[in-house]
């Protein structure tokens, strides 16, 4: 009989961190008028801390200091907002350093799937891995701009509705030009 194995469950730290993140534009909607943007700002420097690996857990100290001197000059808003605009500058640098590697980050995601991938696929995917790219830096602007001249409402609006439809539409985009490419090789 063969043995059932259920899918890997992610860490609950790890859960709750990619549920807050995703969440965050709503979180600050919700609670900067009320508490304030200091205690988001000090949870998401915790949060961030916490998770970061301990090679990398010097970049959580410089973390720590920025959001402080946020908070001292007045803009800790600004470093509530700053959130979108890390994380789409982080994958940018993640996908872009990819592209300077053996193997990009979508061609290690495809190989998961086919191990054995044709050149023409690894062609495919490194210029999937270039679309996101340029997907990261202008919905990394657009997370600036927001940021800086937008009000609270507009900026959770983008970075916390508008910013996942386009993500998921490039996704899909992406699914159907895919289809079109296997059917062709």
């Amino acid at each position: 009989m063969p043995s059932l194995h259920r899918p890997p469950s992610l860490p609950p730290g790890q859960l709750l961190l990619g549920v807050l993140g995703l969440a965050w534009p709503v979180l600050a909607l919700i609670l900067v008028p009320s508490l304030g943007p200091w205690p988001l700002l000090a949870a998401a420097v915790a949060l961030a801390y916490w998770r970061l690996p301990h090679r990398h857990k010097p970049w959580g100290a410089v973390l720590a200091m920025a959001a402080s001197m946020a908070v001292l000059f007045g803009h800790a808003e600004l470093g509530v907002r700053a959130w979108p605009v890390i994380v789409n500058a982080t994958l940018l640098v993640i996908f872009a350093a990819s592209l300077r590697q053996e193997q990009s980050v979508i061609e290690r995601l495809a190989r998961r799937q086919e191990p054995d991938l044709p050149p023409s696929g690894v062609a495919y995917t490194r210029r999937v891995t270039q679309v996101w790219c340029v997907f990261f830096l202008c919905n990394g602007a657009v997370a600036l701009w927001t940021a800086l001249y937008a009000d609270l409402r507009t900026w959770s609006l983008y970075n916390g509705g508008i910013a996942y439809g386009l993500c998921g539409l490039l996704f899909a985009g992406e699914w159907c030009v895919r289809q079109r490419v296997r059917k062709r090789s």
